[in-house]
């Protein structure tokens, strides 16, 4: 599925970084040598994935605002809107509406006006009105990337260049550096700027004077036509402002001890045993355990003491089907996950994280690389290689083999079938595990025979029970056609036959549960079910999205047949475990919260509190063959482990309420990490004593 950075320009717009005010709709000023030089603005540029061209941006001026069309598609699949705004005297949108697709198919239908001090909207969430103060300014649920530059324009002229946003909370405008970009022939001097404050992260976009150039992040950008060359360039710097903007997190966040530190007073949960011990005290030195002593043992000199107040002390989670970028790297940190498997990424974006992380630099798990590899086609992902032939797809293998650091190698939709056998050879040949989506015009059944060891996602196996010959599963009918699984006989001999062959092949299962329970089960207007417990603590336009519906529902019979298919796939998992079949817990979502919901569905299928800790943990390090050293809270072993009040093996949610996190032997509490993302705390931080 792989809904991350790389496809989410409309995440980053949707949640609610965009706002106001314009300076002249055809043109706008550039501050050079004291003087404001008028600058064309682009009416056209391009939306690029990875350096890819996927879509475009158009913005035509009106008589009294601006018409646009946005629209890409990356992975087969992306938004489409069609926005159009209305200023008022001040240049600030009087009306403003949205209409078009989300990328996985939600209708949006937005509307926001504006009269004296009322104003009112109608998003995804519902209808909605409120007396506004004169500043305010309308922060939409779903936009362009065009509505950066309307936002800058208000904020530029405002005090500390922050106003009051509707339908809560505020933006702020930080400007970053001048530079110069170039096509060759032409040079233009622009501008970067961090705008923040209604989701978890700025964005960073680019204004030559007043006039709209671009957005940029890692591995997605938006360019004025004609300077795509600048890509790569621009993307990287996105990059080090990431990277500058999370080293100062660290800097703030991450505890690093001298000498030993003490743990006391917690109960260790044991995985093999699943079970709470006696309370003890835990010490570790550097990122090691060093001892596990009585609860009451005298310290010894020099000691750093973090009181544990009798609360349970848990080896860190893995998180099997991470996408990883620095912002979810922190926020998975604060939920505990200090270890993940990277499931396909920009691996250049992916190199720098890593060096990051492993340096101390930034917080983030332990990660596991994917070496991704994708077809060619209309409908190809722009992640990881792209090939265009077997003898590519073998050449691949044989590539990421030679770069070394990925312990799998991953397949992915538009892989041609026939190509597989070859693949998977070379990956064998190469000492490298095999996963992946199963591939457009085959199915699982075909994928087991060829030798993959793991199968990801359950729609993705699912389908193949479903599915006429020659539907593509390129397009977004991976995700529709599961309306057609209500009415599947779990006991038909193509659903068994394909449960045999992954119990004789020994062919494990990530079946991203969460993301399905989202796609199925989540409506407009609604919390979805996995954000109920964390809605109320996180930035408002975060807030929006969780009330949204992430597919189109058009009718009661989609609604009917969606919520049938949850209990399919709830069903089909439950006869897995049943089975002995390896299941892996995964998100494809950021992990974090999504995470902590992902093991909290297992429940579901027969699974206990204390065996979906133990199997998240301790069972996924031996699964990644690291398990003599993780997932365990033993002297000798790397100190990842996490501390919460209660105790989860009772109640699964107590693992939301996280008081301390230690990640290779840095101690980090949520408390002081979650307001860096606008993130209300859930619980505070343990008692420290520093030593005298």
């Amino acid at each position: 599925m792989i809904i991350t950075a790389r496809l989410a320009l409309v995440a980053l717009m949707g949640a609610g970084l965009v706002a106001c005010g314009q300076e002249g709709a055809d043109s706008a000023g550039q501050e050079t040598a004291g003087a404001v030089v008028a600058v064309q603005e682009a009416s056209s540029f391009t939306v690029l994935a990875s350096g890819t061209p996927v879509g475009a941006l158009e913005v035509t001026p009106t008589e009294d605002g601006y018409s646009i069309f946005y629209e890409f598609r990356n992975n087969g699949r992306g938004p489409t809107f069609n926005e159009t705004i209305v200023l008022d005297e001040d240049g600030l949108p009087q009306r403003w509406t949205i209409d078009g697709i989300t990328t996985f198919g939600n209708e949006i239908s937005e509307v926001f006006e504006r009269n004296g001090n009322t104003a009112s909207w109608r998003d995804t969430t519902g209808e909605n009105s409120a007396e506004v103060p004169a500043g305010a300014v309308y922060a939409p649920q779903n936009a362009s990337p065009y509505s950066l530059a309307i936002s800058a324009r208000a904020l530029l002229d405002a005090d500390s260049n922050t106003l009051p946003a509707i339908p809560g909370g505020q933006l702020r405008l930080e400007v970053i550096e001048s530079l110069s970009v170039s096509n060759g022939t032409d040079t233009r001097e622009v501008t970067s700027w961090a705008l923040s404050g209604l989701g978890l992260n700025p964005t960073y976009f680019l204004m030559e004077g007043t006039a709209f150039f671009g957005v940029i992040s890692p591995s997605f950008a938006v360019l004025a036509e004609g300077f795509e060359g600048e890509d790569e360039r621009l993307r990287a710097l996105a990059a080090d402002y990431g990277a500058s903007r999370y080293e100062s997190i660290q800097s703030r966040v991450a505890h690093n001890y001298d000498g030993p530190v003490r743990v006391r007073n917690v109960r260790v949960f044991n995985p093999l045993e699943q079970s709470l011990g006696e309370p003890v005290s835990v010490v570790f030195e550097g990122n090691r355990i060093t001892a596990i002593e009585a609860a009451d043992a005298p310290g010894n000199a020099g000691e750093v003491e973090i009181d544990g107040e009798g609360g349970s002390l848990l080896p860190g989670l893995f998180e099997m089907h991470a996408h990883m970028g620095e912002a979810s790297a922190f926020l998975n940190i604060a939920a505990g996950v200090t270890s993940a498997r990277d499931m396909g990424n920009n691996n250049d974006v992916l190199d720098r994280l890593i060096a990051n992380i492993e340096a101390g630099r930034v917080a983030g798990p332990r990660l596991y690389r994917s070496a991704f590899i994708e077809g060619r086609s209309p409908f190809n992902s722009n992640n990881g290689t792209v090939v265009e032939s077997e003898e590519e797809a073998v050449q691949a293998v044989h590539d990421y083999a030679d770069r070394g650091g990925f312990h799998q190698i991953k397949i992915y939709n538009s892989m041609r079938p026939e190509w597989i056998p070859a693949v998977i050879a070379t990956a064998r040949e190469r000492d490298l595990r095999v996963t992946g989506h199963i591939p457009a015009f085959t199915n699982a059944d075909a994928m087991i025979e060829a030798g993959y060891d793991e199968i990801i996602h359950i729609n993705q196996l699912m389908l193949g029970w479903v599915l006429d010959a020659g539907e593509d599963t390129r397009t977004l009918l991976r995700l529709t056609a599961l309306q057609r699984l209500p009415v599947l006989d779990l006991s038909s001999p193509a659903v068994q036959s394909t449960l045999d062959a992954m119990v004789e092949n020994g062919v494990a299962i990530d079946p991203t549960f969460a993301i399905h329970e989202r796609l199925l089960l989540s409506r407009n207007g609604e919390v979805d079910p996995g954000s109920v417990d964390y809605v109320d603590n996180l930035p408002v336009g975060a807030q929006r999205g969780a009330r949204s519906a992430m597919a189109a529902i058009g009718s009661a019979e989609e609604d009917e047949a969606y919520r049938g298919a949850f209990e399919q796939v709830r069903a089909v998992l439950e006869m897995m475990r049943e089975r002995g079949i390896m299941m892996v817990p995964g998100t494809d979502m950021g992990g974090s919260f999504t995470y902590h919901r992902e093991l909290e569905l297992y429940q579901l299928i027969g699974m206990e509190p204390a065996e979906i800790l133990s199997w998240a943990s301790h069972g996924m390090a031996e699964y990644l063959e690291v398990g003599d050293e993780l997932g365990r809270i033993e002297p000798g072993y790397l100190a990842d482990f996490f501390l919460v009040p209660g105790d989860p093996t009772q109640d699964l949610r107590e693992i939301k309420t996280i008081a301390m996190v230690v990640a290779d032997g840095r101690v980090y509490f949520p408390s002081e990490i979650y307001p860096e993302f606008g993130i209300r705390p859930f619980v505070d931080a343990p008692p420290v004593r520093l030593p005298e």
